[in-house]
């Protein structure tokens, strides 16, 4: 099996004019760093004009699909049958994206099947991190 998986969603951005606009994001799951989902916008859907990419925990991915979870710059939350909200910060300002819930489902559930929950560690290259940190220390 792949060390990473990528999947590409709907996206509908949540704007303050009542219409919404519908981007193409990806997912992606990497092995080697087991705790982190990312989520990558085209240059379409941004300010910057370029992509932008979003990084947060599995965990929180899993658990907003059935509650509202995150207090920091990545925020998920249950929106009515099959919809979830994901919601960005940044100085800029606040991005909000509806997504279809079965997508997310079906990306955690690949996520699982390359990493089962509660066996991240397993993953982690302690001394390839710990080189990292101390590389410059010299």
């Amino acid at each position: 099996m792949a060390p990473v998986i990528e999947q590409a969603v709907q996206a509908r951005l949540v704007a303050s004019v009542p219409r919404a606009e519908t981007v193409h994001a990806t997912l992606r799951y990497d092995r080697s760093d087991p705790f982190t989902v990312r989520m990558a916008f085209p240059p379409p859907a941004t300010l910057e004009g370029t992509e932008v990419t979003w990084e947060f925990s599995r965990e929180l991915l899993s658990t907003g699909l059935g509650e509202p979870a995150g207090v920091g710059d990545v925020r998920v939350r249950p929106f009515g049958y099959g919809r979830t909200v994901m919601e960005f910060r940044a100085p800029e300002g606040t991005a909000m994206v509806h997504l279809r819930t079965a997508e997310l489902r079906a990306f955690l559930e690949r996520s699982q099947d390359l990493v089962p929950v509660g066996h991240e560690h397993l993953y982690l290259d302690l001394d390839h991190d710990l080189a990292e940190l101390l590389r410059d220390a010299c």
